[in-house]
C-alpha cells in the first residue's frame, strides 16, 4: 500500500497518450512509496538501430531486494456473453483487441524480450542480473457488462472492475435514456468520473454525435447524468 496522505502528484503532460499518462502517474506513486526503488522506467530495447520493444518498469523490492520487471496495462473492455470462455469474453469496444490476446502478448513478447540477447545486454548496461529477475503484470481495467444484465460470474477476474455497461443504438434510442443529459468524453477522459464535466447535452444532440461515431465503426464511451448525484457510463457499440 502507498500512503497518500502527503502525496502531491505532479501535473501529467497533456501531450502524452492515455497509456503513457497512466505510466507517468504510476511512476510518481512508486517514487512516493517506501517499498520500491525504480531501477528502470520506459527502457527501450534496441538491436542495432531497430527498437524491439520497451520495458515499463524494473523495480527493486527494498525489503527482499528482489528485482521485479513490471508491465503496466490499462484497458477498457466490454463483456461479450456470446463467448463461452470467461477469459475470452473481455474484448475492446471496437473488437480490435482482447484481454486474452493482450496477456499472451505480454507473456510471450514483453517478458521474453528481456531474455533475448538485446534485452540481456540492456539489463547488463544497467547492472541488473537477469538471473535475479521476476516478471509481473499490473493489469488495470474498466469493464462494461451487457445492458440490463444484473449479475455476472467473472471468476477468476475482479468483479470490482465493472464500472458500467454496453449497448447498441436501438437501446439508447428508448425511453430508458431520452429524459437524461449526456457527454461523450475524449479518450484521455475515459479514466475520469462522469461528474468531472459540465458540458452536458440533450438526448437528441447526443444521438447525432453517437451516429457520427458509429458510421466510422467507432464505439463511443458515453456519460449519462440522471441527477446531480447519479451518473452512469456506457459504450454504444457499432457492431
Amino acid at each position: 500500500m502507498v500512503d497518500l496522505s502527503d502525496f502531491a502528484p505532479a501535473p501529467i503532460p497533456e501531450n502524452l497518450r492515455l497509456g503513457h499518462q497512466i505510466e507517468y502517474l504510476c511512476k510518481q506513486l512508486l517514487e512516493h512509496s517506501l517499498l520500491y526503488e525504480i531501477l528502470v522506467y520506459n527502457l527501450p530495447i534496441r538491436q542495432e538501430k531497430q527498437t524491439l520493444g520497451e520495458v515499463d518498469f524494473i523495480l527493486k523490492d527494498l525489503k527482499t531486494e528482489q528485482i521485479i520487471h513490471v508491465e503496466l496495462t490499462y484497458k477498457f473492455y466490454i463483456i461479450d456473453l456470446d463467448i463461452s470462455e470467461p477469459l475470452h469474453q473481455l474484448i475492446g469496444p471496437n473488437k480490435r483487441d482482447a484481454f486474452f490476446m493482450k496477456m499472451e502478448k505480454i507473456k510471450n513478447k514483453q517478458f521474453a524480450l528481456l531474455h533475448s540477447e538485446a534485452g540481456s545486454k540492456a539489463l547488463a548496461d544497467k547492472n541488473i542480473a537477469i538471473s535475479n529477475l521476476v516478471h509481473q503484470t499490473c493489469f488495470k481495467t474498466q469493464l462494461f457488462k451487457p445492458f440490463k444484465v444484473k449479475t455476472l460470474q467473472l471468476e477468476p477476474l475482479n468483479e470490482n472492475c465493472i464500472v458500467g455497461y454496453w449497448l447498441r443504438l436501438s437501446d439508447f434510442n428508448t425511453d430508458s435514456f431520452t429524459p437524461y443529459q449526456f457527454y461523450i468524453p475524449s479518450k484521455k477522459q475515459w479514466v475520469l468520473n462522469p461528474d468531472t464535466t459540465n458540458s452536458w447535452t440533450s438526448h437528441a444532440d447526443t444521438l447525432l454525435k453517437i451516429e457520427q461515431h458509429l458510421v466510422k465503426q467507432n464505439s463511443p464511451l458515453v456519460w449519462m447524468k440522471k441527477s446531480e448525484t447519479e451518473y452512469e457510463k456506457f459504450f454504444v457499440v457499432w457492431w
